[in-house]
């Protein structure tokens, strides 16, 4: 019985990239000695054991055989004849499929160290063909890494056209396409994740309401026209640059989505898309079981950013509805990340950049004056009942209308 560290660990070290994870392959063991030794068994789908004191994860050798659709569709065999070699060429990455001995010796029968050297995310063998989730993956780490000067080979980007094409991306379970999609927001350049997906014709497939809006004009607040998918790629990118939050990141990808079915003749002011994308964005987090608080913003923002960009524009009514959508100065507070979401919107146009968004410190403002009421205050006036929340929103609206009077 031999073990190897593999995988992340050893990409990342050489990289010089920050990592916490340590996984293990363990070569000429079995279920039984590896429980005889108090490992305790995780996998489903093949032998993985939990470590008794670090609890890392200590896969046993293993090779696979294609058997039914989908990433689940693999028979597997473990036996104490898997090489180590055997193992590794399995694996979807050539810099993932670099191991190390117990005595510090690399062992890179796949070149995986060269390629981190070249700066490419290379396919081991035919078999990444055979599991479309490995789509997915590589989008995702071609994100994670493209600050690096990482780009994905050709023949690799090819590979993932024709899984693409074969269908088999339509047999990936929902969760695991959210998985995968949600640690790609949270990589340092999320919107590279999507512009692959749609390179190799994935975005199409699992993500038809983003994909539908490239092509799409939109006219910006200068007045200058853009393709609404461009646009979204762009507001994505300054979205990883205002926050680490993958419920922004999330939102302001879809925000525009709308676009790609609507009437897009008219200005944003007329917000003639947005009920759309509100629907759009509800099918989304259905289909792939997206977690609440990521629907909640997603929604907020699809709905509002054009209002949100106007208001100043708005008239106390307008204004103080706005606040109470985004929940403000309730347990739903959905203020600041809204703020942000729609900052990277408005940020998100070629030579728009750093620009200054002032609207999110008047919404703050206008926050805090709504906030400053309270149904305290309604009910040592005397005021009861139904006609608390009624009162309650006529001298909100008042406060605002002052506030809006100071502001000039």
């Amino acid at each position: 019985m031999q073990k190897y560290l593999v995988g992340g660990a050893i990409r990342d070290r050489l990289l010089d990239y920050p990592y916490t994870e340590k996984d293990w392959v363990v070569v000429g063991s079995s279920p039984e000695q590896m429980i005889a030794l108090g490992f305790r068994p995780v996998g489903n789908d093949f032998p993985v054991f939990l470590h008794p004191e670090s609890g890392e994860e200590h896969a046993l050798a293993r090779t696979e055989k294609k058997s039914g659709k989908g990433y689940r569709g693999f028979t597997f065999y473990t036996a104490r004849d898997v090489s180590l070699e055997e193992d590794l060429k399995r694996r979807d990455l050539t810099i993932n499929a670099m191991a190390e001995s117990g005595e510090g010796q690399l062992i890179d029968p796949y070149n995986g160290q060269q390629d981190l050297q070249q700066r490419k995310l290379r396919h081991v063998s035919d078999a990444f063909m055979e599991d479309p989730l490995r789509v997915l993956r590589t989008a995702r780490f071609a994100a994670r890494y493209h600050h690096l000067g990482f780009t994905i080979a050709t023949e690799t980007i090819e590979a993932m056209c024709r899984i693409s094409a074969c269908g088999e991306l339509e047999h990936l379970v929902a969760e695991r396409v959210w998985q995968e999609t949600e640690r790609a927001l949270g990589e340092k350049s999320p919107h590279i994740f999507f512009n692959v997906l749609r390179q190799c014709g994935a975005l199409a497939i699992l993500f038809p309401e983003l994909d539908a809006v490239f092509g799409v004009p939109q006219r910006s607040e200068r007045q200058f026209e853009i393709d609404t998918g461009v646009h979204t790629l762009l507001a994505l990118e300054q979205a990883a640059r205002l926050s680490d939050s993958t419920e922004v990141r999330f939102a302001v990808a879809f925000h525009d989505v709308g676009r790609g079915v609507a009437d897009t003749t008219r200005s944003c002011q007329k917000t003639v898309y947005t009920q759309r994308s509100v629907a759009l964005v509800e099918d989304l987090c259905k289909r792939l079981k997206v977690p609440g608080q990521f629907r909640r913003l997603g929604v907020v923002v699809a709905q509002f950013h054009c209002q949100c960009h106007r208001a100043v524009e708005l008239k106390p009514e307008a204004l103080l509805r706005l606040i109470l959508h985004v929940g403000a100065g309730n347990a739903k507070d959905l203020l600041e990340p809204f703020l942000l979401s729609c900052e990277a919107d408005a940020r998100g146009h070629p030579g728009l950049e750093d620009l200054p968004y002032a609207v999110a410190g008047y919404l703050r403002d206008a926050q805090r004056e709504v906030s400053s009421i309270s149904v305290d205050d309604l009910v040592v006036d005397g005021i009861k009942g139904a006609e608390i929340g009624k009162h309650l929103r006529l001298r909100q609206t008042k406060r605002l209308e002052h506030f809006q009077q100071r502001q000039g």
